[in-house]
């Protein structure tokens, strides 16, 4: 999820089904947002809670206005590359600590570099072995 012009919020979830989808949306998004997907139909029961349009992917449509995913499929697409690119390879057991990586990178992107290395030494409170990485 992300805000215009605003913070990412990435997490893993179970499923792409409305049952899985639309609690995480809730606990996150205040329902005075107006909130813009793709078709999907696992966001249909959205508009019970919130503004909800969508862009129609489907028929070739994927701006109208202000309706548009391209945000949300930006940072989607990094993190993709990212996974192929760097990591190669990721298992569903690290999936989140890759999303939590991409995300961290991704949010202060219209910072100086030199704020975003200020930011990550202040973020830098607990050490991860590799050993407590891999073996808990």
């Amino acid at each position: 999820m992300i805000e215009r012009e605003g913070k990412l919020i990435a997490k893993v979830i179970p499923g792409a089904k409305g049952e899985t989808l639309t609690p995480e949306i809730i606990k996150t998004v205040k329902q005075s947002a107006s909130v813009i997907t793709d078709e999907w139909l696992g966001y249909n029961s959205l508009k019970r809670v919130y503004d909800h349009s969508f862009a129609k992917h489907n028929e070739g449509e994927y701006v109208n206005g202000k309706i548009y995913t391209n945000t949300i499929e930006g940072f989607l697409s990094l993190l993709k590359r990212g996974i192929i690119g760097i990591r190669h390879f990721t298992t569903c057991e690290h999936l989140q600590k890759y999303v939590d990586e991409f995300a961290f990178r991704y949010n202060p992107r219209e910072r100086a570099q030199q704020m975003r290395v200020k930011t990550l030494f202040r973020n830098m409170e607990n050490r991860m072995t590799y050993k407590e990485l891999i073996y808990g």
